[in-house]
């Protein structure tokens, strides 16, 4: 990582750039964060992203430090400074240092406020193609998974089981329900229609979960947002992982068993292409 890093307020080289140790989000993991996808420097659905980012700070009462505006000049600075066309911006905003550690609230905190750029790590052409494999868990973290937070273990620990295995996503269920990967929103093709959990407290509302179903309401792909059971989710016809660095992958083994026929299936090439489709689009409104 070559690019400078913005924290709270100064341009700083990377190994310039300190957090106390007495910081709530090194301590209490007490912040929020947020990943904006970067194409030929143009920031990818920003003001979606910055939305979601304050409704994160909202859910876990924390003031924004920025405005929307100042926010988007910075992501904007580094998006065009950055050593890559394409990348990966990282925003964190944590309750910041406490003068003595206490599980509440201080009274007078300065959040800390940092916005860094990494190079965009893309899927390998091979994933698209031939499909990957997950496995399931019970979804063992907390209630409110619509909050992107710091607070990431259960996450790591669920991510962990499937690297473990080999494999690239878990998929998670609780009480019988699909919820979402680990790291990623879950999506199931049963019969030509697309079954989309619905958002609520218990996953994260998804930009590109957004983008999916915007995309498959303008091009005709039957869909329903409901609750999806763990009994369609593993008889689905196909099944697709996304995220804004992931974009759309599709799942084509489940704890070792085929997901339809084993392949990518035809509504996820579909999807694929008008995916990139949208993407270019956006990218040419934006430049």
């Amino acid at each position: 990582m070559t690019a400078r890093v913005f924290l709270n307020g100064q341009w700083l080289a990377p190994q310039d750039a300190h957090v106390s140790v007495m910081d709530r989000g090194f301590l209490f993991g007490d912040g929020v964060y947020e990943v904006i996808p970067v194409y030929s420097r143009q920031p990818f659905r920003l003001e979606q992203h910055l939305g979601r980012l304050q409704k994160s700070l909202d859910g876990i009462q924390l003031a924004n430090p920025y405005s929307l505006d100042e926010w988007i000049g910075f992501v904007t600075q580094l998006a065009g400074e950055a050593e890559w066309e394409d990348q990966s911006l990282y925003i964190q905003v944590t309750r910041g240092p406490m003068a003595v550690r206490n599980h509440a609230f201080p009274k007078d905190v300065t959040p800390t406020a940092l916005l860094l750029a990494e190079a965009m790590s893309t899927p390998p052409a091979s994933q698209r193609e031939q499909g990957i494999a997950a496995v399931s868990a019970a979804d063992i973290r907390w209630l409110r998974c619509d909050l992107k937070t710091t607070s990431l273990l259960a996450n790591c620990l669920l991510r962990q089981l499937a690297v473990s295995a080999g494999c690239v996503e878990t998929v998670l269920f609780r009480d019988g329900f699909l919820t979402e990967g680990s790291a990623s929103s879950i999506f199931v093709v049963k019969n030509g229609v697309l079954l989309a959990p619905i958002k609520n407290h218990l996953m994260l509302p998804g930009i590109t979960y957004d983008v999916v179903l915007e995309l498959a309401a303008q091009h005709g792909l039957p869909h329903e947002v409901r609750d999806v059971t763990e009994a369609e989710t593993r008889d689905a016809d196909e099944l697709w992982m996304c995220s804004s660095t992931k974009e759309v992958l599709p799942i084509v083994t489940l704890d070792g068993r085929a997901v339809g026929d084993g392949t990518p299936g035809p509504a996820f090439a579909r999807m694929y292409d008008w995916y990139q489709e949208f993407k270019a689009k956006v990218m040419r409104a934006t430049a």
